[in-house]
């Protein structure tokens, strides 16, 4: 199972897709000492994987003393960061504390694109370099593309320098229009793009030894096992069954995308939030509604509840907008 936390809203970018809004620090996220008993109570709740993400987690203070908490703990530290604040000292220090993955943000190879979705003047530049500073103090990254319309001829072309740059991994995150993201939707891909673009991503992964992984596109679990290409995730939408996401305030919601408050970890603890949520329960089901509802490959998929939700005016059971499969049923 796998958790994200956002330590932090502070962030020295301001991309156009932010989910969070992030850039100044908010009042009231949790100290230390009220982070340290969240991790105790994320992995009473059986958790594994720990995500520290932000805004950016690199300014926060703590953070390696959080990293070696988590490891403490029994849990594994990752982060998503945009790597400007990777130095090798840091990558050092990470490695040390625990740290077992840097998921770094690349959006394109063309310097200029990259650098103004993320409104920093050198984004591209510290980025790349931050995950040199990983390579050559052994902590492994991975790169992570936001994928829009204006850069999915890109894909393949930033798999291939993934591998050339030493990366394990190469994840894409397909928009889903909450935070700032509201004011880029018609960027987003639609039906007939996403499905292509999830092939060409499945095809590429026959082609590397990295892994390959889309997030916010959950068909690409039918894809690949439509075209035979072995993967060792088993779901594809996780929010709520075995994912969710935690505030720099301690708020948990179900995931990055799906805006639905469930509770205050300073109120009620993170593990019984987890346990008996109402909404979480309701999304353990897969009684979905549509398409998504009648798929064969709905144990498989899920179809992306947080892209329901803001197309279906909230109703996070609601069936995928942007999926091809719609009403055709015997997946295997």
């Amino acid at each position: 199972m796998i958790v994200s936390w956002n330590t932090t809203n502070a962030c020295n970018m301001y991309c156009d897709h932010c989910y969070r809004d992030a850039g100044c620090q908010a009042e009231e996220e949790l100290n230390t000492a009220e982070a340290k008993t969240l991790l105790e109570q994320i992995a009473k709740a059986g958790f594994k994987i720990m995500i520290f993400s932000g805004g950016e987690p690199l300014l926060r203070p703590d953070i390696v003393e959080l990293v070696a908490y988590a490891t403490s703990l029994g849990l594994r530290p990752v982060f998503g960061t945009n790597g400007t604040l990777i130095t090798v000292e840091m990558a050092r220090r990470l490695k040390e504390a625990g740290a077992m993955g840097m998921g770094i943000s690349l959006d394109s190879l063309h310097i200029d694109k990259h650098n103004q979705f993320r409104k920093y003047p050198r984004a591209w530049e510290e980025a790349v370099q931050g995950m040199r500073n990983c390579r050559e103090v052994g902590l492994p990254f991975q790169i992570h593309t936001t994928v829009m319309d204006w850069n999915r001829d890109e894909l393949e072309a930033i798999t291939d320098f993934a591998v050339a740059e030493g990366a394990v991994a190469h994840h894409f995150f397909f928009l889903v229009p909450t935070g700032r993201a509201v004011s880029i939707e018609e960027e987003s891909l639609r039906a007939e793009e996403y499905e292509d673009a999830l092939t060409r991503i499945m095809k590429k992964q026959q082609e590397v030894d990295i892994e390959l992984k889309p997030t916010c596109a959950p068909q690409f679990m039918r894809i690949a096992k439509e075209m035979g290409v072995k993967t060792r995730f088993g779901r594809g939408c996780l929010a709520g069954t075995s994912y969710c996401i935690i505030s720099p305030k301690g708020q948990v919601q179900p995931c990055a995308y799906l805006n639905i408050p469930l509770g205050d970890v300073r109120e009620t603890p993170f593990d019984e939030l987890w346990k008996t949520h109402p909404v979480l329960n309701e999304l353990r089901t897969l009684d979905y509604k549509g398409g998504c509802g009648s798929c064969g490959y709905k144990t498989i998929c899920g179809g992306c509840r947080a892209r329901a939700a803001y197309y279906e005016e909230g109703d996070f059971m609601a069936e995928e907008p942007w999926c091809l499969y719609h009403g055709r049923k015997g997946g295997k």
